[in-house]
């Protein structure tokens, strides 16, 4: 069988003359396909040319130019870079767009994120509803045209707060009260929603299954949350039980949503960087890691040596305190009461006290700028830094591994529970350890390097059996290489500047698109930037990992007991600020 070709090197308009051009405009690349050959191409990838993994679907509204857009990023899982495909279609409704979730069903939630946010259909989807809006929500928020009850002006600083230096609040000129406008007659005290909760349930139903007699049974439907303490957050679980027994599971999201991305396309670039903090709060870092890179590729610029090493080290620390809480919450999940979450807490608390040296806060961080960071390191938290990465973490990541990975009840409820196979990880688009956990050993810190990380020896952590047990031990594997790896930075860190951009308040993002990816502690994350060169982003897109792994959680707890759905939650690892946005 002949090796597919590199991704780079695919000519789809030579394979589908006719019906995919090249994307020809100024800082644009990947391909634009007919919609009618659509389903065509996206299985000619997948099949023909390797490009096995979906990694992100987005919408883009092309208002003055009367079109609406989906762009689909498709990766190898060899590595390599990827290939954008996308497909325009007038903005006058309805906009219509083949569902591709037969070819990849990892796209099942994102398409209908673009539904609910844009109002794209996308016929054969097999349950696109709202996901992140209520139902009752009027308009699809991210449409260019779409102006919300306190809507001001397109772009930030509004000049109701600039230059002057007043500001007011918008909520007190508000005619709306609340910020919501009703339509004429409309009484929200005695407003039903037309058929909301039953396309839920009968989504739910429509997986129902009878007894090898073929004896139908009642079904019982059971709510989790969006208030249940073990679900992570606001998020709601509609399960369909057969006794015990899971037969099918719908995630409910949308309780937190605060369109993230609207506010993105409103504020000006550096305006969004403390903005990404909020996404993954356990991980600021990495957010601001992802939309640096993605900008920096629009602006063309490249961070001086140290501060490349400064931003790894970061990034590495995240992904440590990260996978802290996550072993500490799992186990708390699996019953292992609340011991192992304060040895885990007790750490990631000094890992903290050196974020709040570099930055000033332990949490929603704001460090990096485009072009660098916004600082150096203050003197003597290097010594910190070596102190704890070289002398205690080390000791302390094997003594709670010891603690837990041979507790009792860790293994009876996590061996052999909550499987997602191989095969499937790649289907639904998981990422981060979830993929790893399954054995597919992708990690985008190896697939397609970013930063100086070529330069680091470092293993890509795999475990074989895809469950609950080995996604808790895949992260102590990534706790010790990245130990491995702020270890080398740290002896490695040169002299010099950490910026290469003189600091401003606005700077000038030349018109094109960029995608910048990075291996963030939940799995990959990436930010979908389009500049027209205007302060503001045109588009401004987020690749969350906690949103699109939950494609697969439906599909882990069927057949599982509903006492298991908490813990296979819990070792997917998610945040609702990142799957509500």
């Amino acid at each position: 069988m002949a090796t597919p070709a590199p991704v780079a090197a695919l000519n789809l308009s030579a394979r589908f003359p006719g019906s995919v051009t090249a994307d020809a405009r100024p800082g644009y690349s990947g391909w634009i396909v007919e919609k009618g050959k659509l389903l065509e191409v996206t299985q000619a990838l997948r099949d023909e040319f390797g490009c096995d993994y979906l990694s992100s679907v987005t919408g883009v509204d092309y208002l003055p130019e009367g079109k609406m857009e989906v762009v689909y990023q498709v990766y190898k899982t060899t590595g390599g870079p990827g290939l954008l495909v996308k497909v325009q279609v007038p903005r006058a409704d309805p906009v219509e767009v083949p569902s591709v979730v037969s070819i990849y069903p990892g796209a099942e939630l994102q398409e209908r994120e673009i539904w609910d946010l844009f109002g794209i259909q996308f016929s054969g989807h097999p349950d696109l509803r709202r996901i992140l809006m209520w139902e009752g929500f009027a308009g699809h928020p991210m449409r260019k045209d779409w102006k919300e009850a306190y809507y001001e002006e397109d772009g930030k600083p509004f000049k109701t707060r600039w230059p002057e230096g007043k500001h007011a609040l918008a909520e007190s000129k508000n005619p709306f009260g609340d910020n919501i406008s009703y339509p004429a007659g409309f009484d929200p005290e005695k407003w039903i929603p037309e058929d909301a909760e039953k396309a839920l349930y009968g989504a739910l139903a429509r997986y129902e299954v009878r007894d090898e007699a073929g004896l139908g049974t009642d079904h019982v439907i059971v709510n989790m949350g969006p208030q249940h303490p073990s679900t992570h957050g606001v998020f709601r679980i509609a399960v369909m039980l057969d006794g015990e027994t899971v037969v099918s599971l719908k995630p409910v999201m949308g309780y937190l949503h605060r369109n993230h991305e609207k506010i993105g396309e409103r504020n000006t670039f550096l305006m969004n960087m403390p903005y990404t903090d909020r996404l993954d709060y356990l991980s600021s870092m990495s957010n601001n890691f992802g939309y640096a890179l993605a900008v920096e590729k629009l602006m063309n610029v490249r961070p001086p040596e140290r501060a490349e090493y400064l931003r790894v080290m970061m990034a590495e620390m995240t992904r440590i305190s990260n996978h802290l809480m996550a072993i500490g919450a799992l186990t708390n999940d699996l019953g292992a009461y609340f011991t192992p979450m304060l040895y885990a807490l007790e750490e990631r608390e000094l890992i903290l006290d050196i974020f709040e040296a570099v930055s000033g806060a332990r949490m929603m961080c704001n460090y990096f700028r485009f072009g660098g960071v916004a600082r150096d390191l203050p003197e003597g938290t290097l010594q910190k830094i070596k102190d704890l990465f070289f002398e205690r973490l080390p000791r302390r990541i094997d003594e709670i591994d010891r603690f837990l990975t041979e507790n009792e009840i860790i293994r009876a409820r996590g061996i052999g529970q909550g499987v997602l196979t191989a095969e499937d990880a790649i289907k639904y688009s998981a990422a981060g350890p979830l993929l790893r956990a399954s054995g597919i050993p992708y990690d985008v810190r190896r697939a397609e390097p970013y930063s100086i990380y070529d330069r680091f020896d470092f293993e890509v952590c795999v475990r074989q059996n895809g469950d609950i047990y080995d996604r808790l031990m895949i992260r102590f594997d990534e706790i010790r290489q990245s130990l491995r790896i702020i270890q080398q930075a740290v002896k490695q860190l040169p002299e010099g500047p950490v910026a290469a951009v003189k600091p401003a308040y606005q700077v000038r993002v030349p018109a094109g698109e960029a995608y910048g990816r990075v291996e963030g502690p939940k799995g990959e994350l990436g930010f979908y930037v389009i500049s027209n060169g205007k302060p503001s982003p045109w588009r401004y897109h987020v690749r969350a990992p906690s949103f699109i792994n939950l494609t697969a959680f439906g599909p882990m707890c069927t057949g599982q007991k509903i006492a298991d759905v908490v813990a296979v939650l819990g070792s997917i690892d998610i945040v609702l600020g990142e799957v509500d946005r």
